[in-house]
């Protein structure tokens, strides 16, 4: 893997680079690391509690450790009411976790998130963005095996 520096310093000429910056130190660790939040303040030179604000403010931007596989569900209405509470307890007993943790091995993560723009399919997860529409407990299983 390239260090913190290597990846943001790519950006630092662009404008909006250090939220370019950011996507690809998700993409590369699944997530922000706290450290490379101090490293894009000093590339970008900024204060770091900008740095921080910057990484903090957008929810697509996860900030410390999560799984390589991350599950979204959305939680906004059309998916509340198409069945999203028995999709989210079907993936919280499979997995063994329970919303916003992230499996021992590291390998999956369960967040909540608003509308994914999938509403033609509800309960709609995703899968490290991949969107997964009309799902339902029963589909759980074959979805998570394709990233186990």
């Amino acid at each position: 893997m390239a260090n913190y520096e290597d990846i943001i310093s790519k950006y630092q000429d662009l404008p909006g680079g250090i939220i370019e910056a950011y996507h690809a130190l998700q993409r590369e660790y699944s997530y922000i690391p706290e450290d490379a939040i101090r490293v894009a303040a000093e590339v970008f030179g900024i204060p770091t509690a900008k740095a921080w604000g910057v990484a903090t403010f957008y929810s697509y931007l996860k900030v410390g450790k999560r799984g390589k596989n991350v599950i979204r569900i959305c939680e906004s209405a059309p998916c509340h009411v198409a069945g999203a509470a028995e999709v989210i307890a079907a993936l919280e007993k499979e997995l063994g976790i329970k919303m916003g943790e992230t499996t021992p091995d590291g390998k999956f993560t369960l967040e909540l998130c608003e509308c994914v723009g999938q509403c033609q399919a509800t309960p709609v997860i995703t899968v490290n963005s991949k969107p997964y529409g009309d799902m339902t407990p029963e589909k759980v299983s074959g979805v998570l095996a394709e990233y186990r």
